[in-house]
């Protein structure tokens, strides 16, 4: 399946700007720069309304310069009233007809000038409408829609190279793209995100109000890959005091920071600058290791490693008499017990088997068969 282009990780900084929620295909054009707005809200239509009385005055002005061009079917007198009148019901299409232009040049005026400030006028009514108002009650409610929905789900706060990357596995292995939540204050990032069928959220991921908003203590797991260690473990602090049984896993690049990481509450801390140096360690000596490493950890592998749950038909099992794969490590609580620990010999509830599975791995056949040998 095609990936998203890797793009560097980014420190989670807060932004005010809205997510579209359609892809936009990159293109040399299509590049814009942007900014934040140095006005308010408020200050915006009050910009719209000066715009708006500015336009009215210039018609107002004319109308009443040019008075004895308008006719007024009522008394045949046009005062600044009947002109403010005239100048409202022109301004709006209303029209009622008591007051008409009568010469050439003040009908010019009404279709060259008068006519495209009123359609003018218009869009700025309308724009007005559907940016302060219509627009944010329609976000409010999809909001509020779609947190009622948010439960079992699995949060990646940063969409840089990493979080694109494990998103995409995600998908690869099988997971709904509903069920993902996507947090970063990138618009080109989150629109990315947004193709893969993500729900996701423009915000800073080490505030409360920003996890609260996903419903952090509802979700299944948590990946934080903001880019910089110290904005990660932040973020790690706050998901915990929140949600204090969830799965955190947070990637760090130094290595000193791997211990503060799990001081702050992570239950998994990844370093891919160690990493990949054991698998090019490993590849000194040859690259089936590195190679065979890389099978095990993507989707598109010929075999994969999984962690499970074991089933209520295998409790009581060996770990060796598993069927669905090679059965290499059980995760009970605190403890791991590898697949030669006497330990394994049983199976039990709430046991997580670790199992390697898939084309070409030998756990179709029962491990008893195999020894204590590990899957070449």
């Amino acid at each position: 399946m095609s990936r998203t282009k890797p793009r560097p990780d980014r420190l989670l900084t807060p932004s005010p700007r809205v997510l579209t929620n359609r892809q936009v295909p990159w293109a040399a054009t299509n590049l814009q720069l942007r900014r934040r707005s140095r006005y308010s809200v408020l200050t915006q239509l009050g910009i719209r309304i000066a715009i708006m009385a500015v336009l009215l005055a210039i018609i107002i002005g004319f109308h009443w310069i040019e008075r004895d061009s308008l006719k007024d079917n009522y008394d045949n007198q046009i005062s600044f009233a009947d002109i403010l009148y005239f100048t409202m019901i022109s301004a709006t299409t209303t029209g009622y007809g008591d007051i008409v232009p009568i010469t050439e040049q003040a009908r010019l005026f009404d279709a060259l000038i008068v006519t495209p400030i009123r359609i003018f006028f218009l869009l700025i009514l309308a724009g007005t409408a559907y940016s302060f108002f219509i627009k944010r009650l329609w976000d409010r409610y999809l909001m509020r829609h779609l947190q009622k929905g948010l439960s079992d789900h699995i949060i990646v706060a940063g969409f840089g190279s990493s979080g694109s990357e494990a998103v995409a596995e995600l998908v690869a292995r099988g997971s709904d793209p509903s069920d993902l939540v996507v947090i970063d204050c990138d618009e080109e990032a989150l629109t990315q995100a947004h193709a893969y069928g993500c729900m996701v959220l423009q915000g800073d991921a080490t505030r409360d109000a920003t996890l609260q908003a996903v419903h952090v203590e509802r979700a299944r797991a948590l990946l934080v890959t903001a880019g910089r260690d110290d904005t990660s473990i932040l973020v790690c602090l706050t998901a915990r005091h929140l949600a204090p049984d969830l799965a955190i896993t947070v990637s760090v690049r130094a290595s000193d920071n791997e211990l503060p990481a799990r001081a702050a509450g992570a239950t998994t801390v990844i370093n891919p600058v160690s990493f990949a140096g054991l698998l090019m360690a490993g590849s000194a000596q040859g690259s089936g290791v590195s190679d065979y490493l890389a099978d095990l950890a993507s989707a598109q592998g010929r075999v994969q490693l999984r962690e499970r749950r074991v089933t209520p038909d295998e409790i009581g099992q060996p770990l060796a008499a598993i069927t669905t794969g090679l059965g290499l490590r059980i995760l009970r609580g605190d403890e791991t017990v590898s697949f030669e620990d006497p330990g394994a010999c049983t199976l039990r509830t709430g046991d997580r088997i670790i199992e390697l599975f898939g084309e070409g791995a030998p756990g179709r056949r029962s491990q008893a068969s195999q020894g204590s040998a590990l899957p070449a």
